[in-house]
Parts: C-alpha cells; structure tokens; sequence
C-alpha cells in the first residue's frame, strides 16, 4: 500500500512514457528530462499515450541486494 503524506513531492510527467520500457527507462527518464533524482523518495507519475493507465515510481530504500 502507498502512502501519500504532506510533505511528500509528487513529479507528474506531462508527456506520455512508452510503458513497454522497464524501470530503468523510468529512472533514466526522472533524471534526464526532469532533472530530479528518483532515489530523493519523490513521487514520480508517468501516463502511457492514451492516458488510461498511469505507473508510479518512488524509491523506498529497500533495494536488493548487490550480485
């Protein structure tokens, strides 16, 4: 479950994002077209073209493990 708090940031996309990609396409895009760092714990929402279907990226600090 996500939670949204007050002082959470939310980044929303307002050109579409092609949802084929994977979540680095999504990091790449947080940083090269909007100039913020995924990993800031903000709230990142991207649309697909025909704006039914919307993913969110946040960074919780709970990655995996390094191979």
């Amino acid at each position: 479950m996500l939670q949204l708090t007050p002082q959470m940031t939310l980044f929303l996309s307002v050109n579409y994002a092609d949802f084929r990609k994977g979540i680095d396409a999504l990091v790449s895009l947080c940083q090269q077209k909007l100039n913020q760092d995924p990993f800031s714990g903000a709230l990142f929402a991207f649309t697909n073209r025909g704006r039914t279907a919307i993913k969110l990226l946040i960074y919780d600090g709970n990655g995996g493990d390094p191979f």
